[in-house]
C-alpha cells in the first residue's frame, strides 16, 4: 500500500513501523516478550490499577472516588497469536479516568498453542468474574459494555453473541476499535496484494489459522468462533464500530455495521479516512486519534448512562 494514501499525521509512524514477525513461533515469542517488558505508555494518574490472579490475567482500573457504578469489560488485539492487558494500560486508564467508570482489562491464552474455544472461554470468564465481583467493585451488573481492539474486538463481539444465547445478564453495548470479525477475508488472495499497513492479510491469515487450524475461509466455522458468521444478529446489543478506511478489516467492519442495523441492532459505524489498523494505539497523541477516541468515549458514555445517541453511520473527514 503506497505510503501516500496515509493521512500526513500518520505517515512518519508508519513509515518506521517494522512488520509484526507473526508469522514464525520464534517471531510471536519475541513479540510476546517485548510488549510483556515494554507496554507502550503507563496509566494515567488519578487511577488505580491491580491485578487479579484468576489463572489468567485481569487487571482493574479503578478511578479516584471509585466509579459511577458503570463498568467495561476490555479484551486486548494481537491477531488471537500475541497481545497482553500491559499493551493498553494508557487507553484502560485514560478510559476510566475520563468517564469515571471501572475498567476491567482481560489476558486470555493464545493461538497457536491455544486455538479455539480457549480465548473466547476465557473472556467469558472474565465476564462472569465481574459480574460475581460487582458488588465488590462498586459495579451495576446491569451497566457494563463489553469492547476490545482488533482480535480482542473480534472476541468480545463473539462474547455479546455466546451471552445473548444463553440468557441472563447482557451487555448493554459493545464498543468495537478495528474489529477482526470474519476468516473470509484471510482467504481472499487479491488482498495479500495490497499489502496493508500495521497488519496484512499474510498476518491475518496466520492469525486465523492459528487460532481456527486448517478451517480458517472454509464453508463453516463454530458457533461463537467468528462474529461474521452468525447468520441472525437480532437482539444484540447496540454498538460502535470504529475503523480506518485503508485497515485490511474494512469492508467486513462495514458489512458488520450494516448487518446489525438491518437486524435493528443500534450501530455507529465511525470511518476514519486515511487511518491504518490500530492508528488510535500507536498514534493515540495525533488529532486523527485523538477526535476518533473522544467521540468512541462519547459514545460509550452515553451508552453507560442510558442515554445513547441516535445510531448513524459516519465516514470521518
Amino acid at each position: 500500500m503506497k505510503l501516500g494514501l496515509v493521512d500526513p499525521e500518520l505517515r512518519r509512524s508508519v513509515a518506521r513501523m517494522p512488520r509484526l514477525p507473526v508469522r514464525r513461533k520464534w517471531g510471536r515469542r519475541v513479540v510476546r516478550a517485548l510488549v510483556r517488558r515494554r507496554g507502550p505508555g503507563e496509566p494515567v494518574e488519578g487511577v488505580d490499577v491491580r491485578d487479579i490472579d484468576q489463572g489468567h490475567g485481569i487487571r482493574v482500573y479503578t478511578p479516584a472516588g471509585g466509579g459511577s457504578e458503570a463498568a467495561l469489560l476490555w479484551v486486548h488485539g494481537g491477531g488471537y497469536v500475541i497481545g497482553d492487558v500491559v499493551q493498553d494500560d494508557a487507553f484502560c486508564s485514560a478510559t476510566a479516568h475520563e468517564l469515571g467508570i471501572v475498567v476491567v482489562s482481560t489476558n486470555y491464552r493464545l493461538a497457536p498453542e491455544h486455538p479455539f474455544p480457549a480465548a473466547l472461554d476465557d473472556t467469558l470468564a472474565a465476564w462472569q468474574w465481574l459480574q460475581e465481583s460487582a458488588g465488590h467493585l462498586g459495579v451495576d451488573q446491569e451497566r457494563i459494555v463489553v469492547g476490545g481492539s482488533s482480535a480482542g474486538a473480534g472476541l468480545a463481539a463473539c462474547l455479546v453473541q455466546r451471552l445473548h444465547d444463553a440468557g441472563g445478564v447482557q451487555p448493554v453495548g459493545q464498543w468495537l476499535f478495528s474489529p477482526m470479525l470474519d476468516d473470509r477475508t484471510a482467504a481472499r488472495r487479491e488482498l495479500d496484494q495490497v499489502q496493508h499497513r500495521v497488519w496484512n492479510n499474510a498476518a491475518n491469515r496466520t492469525g486465523w489459522g492459528a487460532y481456527l487450524g486448517a478451517g480458517r475461509g472454509g464453508p463453516r466455522t463454530p458457533d461463537y468462533a467468528v462474529a461474521a458468521r452468525r447468520t441472525d444478529l437480532r437482539g444484540l446489543p447496540p454498538a460502535w464500530i470504529g475503523v480506518g478506511d485503508i485497515d485490511l478489516f474494512t469492508d467486513e467492519c462495514r458489512a458488520y455495521a450494516e448487518r446489525l442495523r438491518d437486524a435493528g441492532v443500534d450501530c455507529t459505524f465511525d470511518l476514519v479516512p486515511g487511518a491504518p489498523h490500530g492508528f488510535e494505539a500507536w498514534a493515540h497523541d495525533t488529532r486523527l486519534a485523538r477526535e476518533l477516541l473522544e467521540r468512541s468515549r462519547t459514545w460509550l458514555g452515553a451508552r453507560l448512562t442510558g442515554s445513547a445517541p441516535a445510531p448513524q453511520l459516519t465516514e470521518t473527514t
